[in-house]
């Protein structure tokens, strides 16, 4: 059959995507465009926002008017949180977050005899303690690729959903990640990242009582010089004098941590029920930039918390500007319905939001260019990725964009000596 598959949502739903369409093309399917007609769509949900929601039911009404006699079939988190919901738009098939093998056989078996009712497979995610491995497949061409190591969230931070849609924390074994490793070795990757929901939290499952330093020096024995391994988002408690002697031994590691912070101000933490304050998130700060280079230090930040004061968000800023990240990554607070925040008092109006999230961004533009230029007279290794604008377009390992001429240099890493900063990118000349 013809199958179409539309994503929505974080790296781990990318992952789990690229999985099902290579077990899609296994069992002898075609994989078409979402805009082409097809006898199944697939719809992989997001739930983290209200606006996340609305998108994933858009979507899936696309999927039905395109195809009135198709199967649709919606997987991913909005369907783990809201199945009826999801059933009611007139879907086929209804899944979780868990079980992507048993949704395809489910899929096929529905296209071989289709019924009147929507059949609806989500189960109690909060019962599942097994990590389900599934081969995923590359970003951008055969250059770089994402391994899933991590599942499931207990943190329960006031403002997020996301603990009730993935479960508790399950985590792929070191030896099992290696072979997933190896696999993609074998394609041709040469930059892997590893994503999970929390990977902070990888290892808190197995017996052995490993951590995430423990997974890093398991996939970079033996891992081949000319190879990137890149860490996805992390907590600050990852961070220990312990973690960063470690991971600096390991040559392959990029020298870029997405350090998770969501505000800078104490009382906004506490509300948001993160488990840091700033003067622990600051440890860790220091501690990369003790062990690292002049690592790219990245982050997340959400404003307009409820109850966040006009002094609060200052404070904010303040820790902004003395962390110095190269990049950020600045949201407005999104009322999100079944989360605590949601019902607390003092909810911030969006103008005020929108206004806060300009002046963030305003800083966050600041460092980075303040980043950017530092670099400008040095030279970095550079894995080239894609031809843009007439320039190929790579990335350092610590993640800063270089654009340099030059010929069919797909995947291949190369020595740039950067000459000048333009925008959010550097330009250099390859030796």
């Amino acid at each position: 059959m013809k199958v179409s598959i539309y994503t929505l949502g974080c790296k781990v739903n990318q992952y789990e995507t690229a999985a099902l369409e290579a077990e899609l093309r296994r069992r002898g399917h075609e994989l078409v465009p979402f805009e082409e007609a097809a006898d199944a769509y697939i719809i992989n949900t997001c739930t983290v926002t209200a606006v996340s929601d609305k998108k994933s039911r858009h979507t899936i009404r696309q999927a039905r008017k395109r195809s009135p006699n198709g199967v649709v079939a919606v997987c991913g988190c909005y369907a783990q949180t809201a199945p009826e919901a999801v059933a009611a738009l007139g879907v086929d098939l209804v899944a979780g977050t868990a079980g992507r093998l048993a949704f395809l056989d489910d899929l096929e078996e529905l296209f071989r005899r289709r019924q009147e009712t929507p059949v609806v497979t989500v189960d109690n995610i909060m019962a599942h303690r097994t990590f389900e491995p599934l081969s995923g497949g590359g970003l951008e061409g055969r250059t770089r690729a994402m391994l899933k190591v991590e599942d499931g969230c207990v943190n329960f931070c006031t403002y997020c959903i996301i603990p009730y849609a993935r479960g508790p924390v399950r985590s792929l074994s070191i030896d099992d990640a290696r072979r997933e490793l190896a696999r993609l070795l074998a394609e041709g990757y040469r930059e892997i990242v590893l994503t999970g929901i929390e990977i902070s939290s990888w290892g808190h499952d197995l017996k052995q009582g490993e951590t995430l330093i423990d997974l890093l020096e398991g996939l970079c024995r033996d891992l081949p010089p000319q190879v990137r391994l890149r860490l996805g988002s992390l907590e600050p408690r990852t961070i220990t004098p312990e973690f960063c002697r470690r991971a600096a031994a390991l040559p392959n590691l990029c020298p870029h941590f997405h350090l998770s912070m969501q505000s800078g101000c104490d009382t906004v933490l506490k509300r948001m029920n993160r488990k840091y304050d700033t003067q622990r998130y600051w440890e860790s700060v220091v501690l990369l930039r003790e062990f690292f280079p002049n690592p790219a230090i990245t982050t997340d930040l959400i404003v307009g918390f409820p109850g966040e004061t006009e002094e609060e968000f200052q404070t904010t800023l303040d820790f902004v500007e003395r962390c110095a990240f190269s990049a950020m990554h600045i949201f407005p607070y999104s009322r999100r319905t079944g989360t605590p925040a949601a019902q607390m008092a003092e909810q911030v109006p969006n103008a005020v939001k929108e206004e806060r999230a300009h002046r963030a961004a305003a800083l966050a533009q600041r460092l980075e260019q303040a980043y950017l230029d530092c670099w400008v007279g040095s030279t970095l290794p550079v894995l080239i990725e894609e031809e843009k604008d007439g320039l190929w377009r790579g990335h350092a390992p610590n993640y800063v964009e270089v654009l340099a001429a030059g010929e069919q240099l797909h995947n291949v890493e190369r020595e740039v000596e950067i000459t000048a900063r333009r925008g959010t990118s550097l330009l250099g000349v390859i030796h």
